[in-house]
């Protein structure tokens, strides 16, 4: 909980205009963030619709898997149904921005942003792969493989693409071990990964898929000339 001397303290972090940041759209990373900041106890400023007053609040929980988080409210509320911003302090010290459009009579139960705003570059760079063969990762799950293509990487974790039949062998806090990621024609990297994260979405060249977030937990790498 978060006691009234807090609430005092609390100064409303300015909004970030657009040309000051980068875009996040990749639900792994909003996920990383959002939890990043319920676990720090952080306080959020939330500007709502119309010429409201800005409030304090913070983030009480995060599903990843869902997505969604719950909000809890401080101040004057409720908010007023229409669209409101957020604006939070990273524990990096990054600012994150996003916008949802809501009536704000359940915040247990809010979807994730489908973007977010970022001040600073994040302290883990994540890089997208483009879509070619080379970038893969093959895994076995109930004896059978798999390959995936893998969208994009980071030092702390990667992004997977999978068909729906595909991602039902999968699911949230799932161990996998002894995966083949292949990063071009002459690197592979052998990982034990954790899945984080599973996100249906449609693509329009691919249709029905499922994002997959994993995290690393051990790393090998094979460099192939």
């Amino acid at each position: 909980m978060t006691d009234s001397s807090s609430l005092a303290a609390h100064d409303s972090l300015q909004r970030i205009t657009r040309k000051d940041a980068h875009e996040m759209r990749d639900a792994f990373d909003i996920g990383e963030a959002l939890t990043a900041l319920a676990e720090a106890g952080a306080m959020l400023t939330v500007y709502p619709a119309g010429d409201a007053p800005p409030l304090p609040a913070h983030i009480a929980s995060v599903e990843p898997d869902a997505p969604r988080f719950a909000l809890s409210l401080f101040g004057n509320g409720p908010l007023a149904a229409g669209r409101a911003t957020f604006v939070a302090a990273l524990p990096n010290d990054a600012r994150l921005q996003f916008e949802l459009d809501s009536d704000w009579r359940d915040l247990n139960h809010l979807s994730f942003p489908d973007t977010c705003l970022v001040l600073e570059r994040r302290t883990t760079q994540r890089a997208d792969t483009s879509l070619v063969d080379y970038f893969t990762a093959t895994l076995s799950v109930s004896g059978r493989q798999i390959e995936l293509p893998l969208c994009n990487f980071a030092t702390g974790g990667i992004g997977l693409h999978a068909q729906p039949d595909a991602a039902q062998a999968l699911h949230v806090g799932q161990k996998l071990k002894n995966v083949r990621l292949q990063l071009g024609p002459a690197l592979s990297i052998v990982a034990d990964l954790e899945v984080r994260m599973l996100r249906p979405f449609r693509s329009y060249l691919l249709g029905e898929q499922v994002q997959v977030g994993c995290r690393y937990d051990r790393i090998e790498m094979e460099m192939r000339g």
